[in-house]
């Protein structure tokens, strides 16, 4: 997890563990996210309510301490976290102002950026994060999946090879670079990638359910389907997950798991066009 330096001393103890893990506001925020975002907005009242006490308490902090960069960069990732990019952007571009060298602080408003399909903005900065530091895992594992999105694959897995060689424990660029590989057809290469990924985050249910699809295509469905129930047990509400499971079982000429499978997937996305075409399949 690429984190970016915080000055000490500046923070209130109660914020101290909360600044360590958000101050670096990389991909790792919302965790494990094939659309790369910034930050899941945090669910629950108690999340939101704890979030939004962090940000009085920052602000109190600003407020005693109006030039220190680190106060306003975790100020703007806890308002990602509250979903409010706009004043997220704000703070990481005070920062920037106060601290041109803060590199955290571009990669932190390159993802805020994306979350609010700013690419072209985003990309700048996540540019000038890595002309700042060229060791940012962080700004490479952002870039590179900001590439990949844009379906320039080789750029992409060039920017996910540095931030592994940087971030050799980091989760996220093994699993987006096994996306690609993935994309490639080289499913066997992604299993790999997964693999790595979900040994350094077990917790994680975007991997399982990426080596699940791998598994599918490559014919092991029975191990296809723990991965795909090891991503469910992590989010119940995982269309694509249910229906990789029906899929799955469908192949293995359970009909009765099948059906069922596709059923939760289409509760879960009546949208969800595959599941529904396979509940016609079997009637």
């Amino acid at each position: 997890m690429g984190r970016s330096t915080l000055k000490s001393g500046w923070m209130p103890a109660g914020l101290a563990a909360t600044a360590l893990i958000l101050a670096g506001c990389s991909e790792t925020i919302g965790g494990f996210n094939s659309t790369t975002h910034v930050a899941e907005v945090d669910a629950g009242e108690a999340a939101q309510a704890s979030n939004t006490g962090n940000i009085a308490s920052l602000t109190e902090v600003i407020e005693r301490n109006p030039r220190d960069p680190a106060a306003y960069n975790t100020r703007g990732v806890v308002y990602a976290k509250l979903g409010q990019y706009s004043n997220a952007i704000e703070d990481f571009t005070h920062t920037i102002e106060l601290d041109p060298n803060f590199s955290g602080a571009y990669t932190n408003r390159a993802l805020a950026y994306r979350q609010t399909r700013k690419d072209n903005l985003a990309l700048q900065d996540f540019n000038q994060a890595i002309i700042v530091n060229p060791n940012d895992a962080a700004a490479y594992l952002g870039r590179g999946n900001l590439l990949r999105s844009q379906n320039d694959f080789p750029a992409a897995l060039a920017d996910l090879n540095q931030a592994i060689k940087l971030n050799p424990e980091g989760a996220q660029a093994y699993h987006a670079r096994g996306l690609i590989y993935q994309r490639q057809g080289d499913n066997v290469q992604a299993i790999t990638d997964f693999n790595n990924a979900i040994d350094r985050d077990p917790f994680a249910g975007e991997p399982y359910q990426a080596r699940g699809q791998s598994l599918m295509a490559t014919g092991k469905f029975d191990a296809a389907i723990e991965d795909f129930n090891a991503a469910l047990n992590v989010n119940a509400n995982n269309s694509e997950a249910w229906s990789g499971l029906g899929f799955c079982y469908e192949k293995l000429n359970n009909h009765a798991k099948a059906v069922e499978s596709y059923q939760r997937a289409v509760v879960v996305n009546p949208n969800n066009s595959q599941a529904r075409a396979a509940l016609q399949r079997l009637g």
